[in-house]
């Protein structure tokens, strides 16, 4: 079990750094790669795949980074995807490479030979039937960098504009794709920016500006779209698709109402709200806590 643990951040920097193909800090607007093989990988990949950035922030020298995997069906015809991976500014290669892209991993042991995770083909990838263009965003996800530590300073609005602006210069680049349909779609937090970026594109297209994109629509998977609404809707959505029955429902409203003299609780480990505090896990010596974190009282209402 040990040694299971202890390899699980070199697990993590495998992930990330093992395809030397996919990540290049190069000059800005640098041409495409085209990738035709991948370590790990036995043989030339059976798909099209395309990597490459795209600044987003000329002031600050940003640059998303992303990966194009072009449709094993009908390219010319099938619908492009943009996806867009959850989490605070988690690489979208975890879609591509443990759920919706055609490579996954062989689950074996490796590392203690300096070999590298092997690679399969995945028969049942969403690349079937679709284009997928993964981006790492927001800035400082996966890849995507600034030169300006400046450009990492986005928040949500922000960084779904910086996508509109990245998908007017791929689409600009990549006028072959302009006439398939286009769907935006992620999962998680990416619920908030999704919607947002659809938005915007239509209201381009209403406008007239060009590259006119064919907008379709959209797709959420488990989207985060606020905390109250997520959490507070979750018994009325049951009920309403008919999941718990009326009984059931009108049990839940009865005992599961707030109390305002009930105590005030908090999370075991809270976060902070903005990002100036340093990850303390890169700066202190692993041990015992300075300060244990806060304990919810025995009868705090959960």
């Amino acid at each position: 079990m040990e040694a299971q643990a202890s390899r699980a951040p070199l697990r993590l920097v495998l992930l990330l750094c093992f395809f030397p193909a996919l990540h290049r800090f190069v000059s800005t607007e640098a041409a495409p790669t085209l990738v035709t093989s991948l370590p790990g990988f036995a043989g030339v990949l059976p798909f099209r795949l395309e990597t490459g950035y795209v600044t987003v922030d000329e002031e600050n020298g940003a640059e998303l980074v992303y990966y194009f995997m072009e449709s094993e069906g009908d390219p010319r015809r099938d619908p492009v995807v943009l996806w867009l991976t959850g989490g605070d500014r988690c690489s979208v290669l975890s879609a591509l490479f443990l759920e919706i892209g055609p490579l996954k991993f062989i689950i074996d042991p490796y590392g203690e030979d300096g070999t590298v995770p092997r690679l399969r083909y995945h028969p049942y990838s969403w690349t079937k039937v679709a284009s997928i263009l993964f981006v790492d965003s927001p800035v400082e996800a996966g890849f995507s960098f600034s030169r300006n530590p400046k450009g990492y300073d986005v928040g949500d609005v922000s960084s779904s504009l910086q996508l509109k602006k990245f998908l007017a210069k791929w689409f600009t680049e990549h006028p072959d794709y302009l006439a398939n349909p286009f769907y935006i779609g992620g999962d998680s937090k990416a619920g908030k920016l999704v919607p947002f970026v659809a938005q915007k594109i239509s209201e381009d297209i209403e406008a007239g500006l060009s590259p006119v994109i064919n907008l379709k629509g959209y797709l959420v998977g488990n989207p985060a779209t606020g905390e109250s609404i997520d959490e507070e809707s979750r018994v009325p959505f049951l009920h309403g698709t008919g999941i718990i029955s009326d009984q059931l429902y009108e049990l839940y409203d009865q005992i599961c109402k707030p109390h305002i003299l009930y105590k005030r609780c908090f999370y075991v480990s809270p976060r902070p709200n903005d990002r100036t505090t340093e990850r303390k896990i890169l700066k202190e010596e692993t041990g015992i806590l300075k300060s244990q974190p806060p304990r919810p009282p025995i009868d705090c209402q959960l």
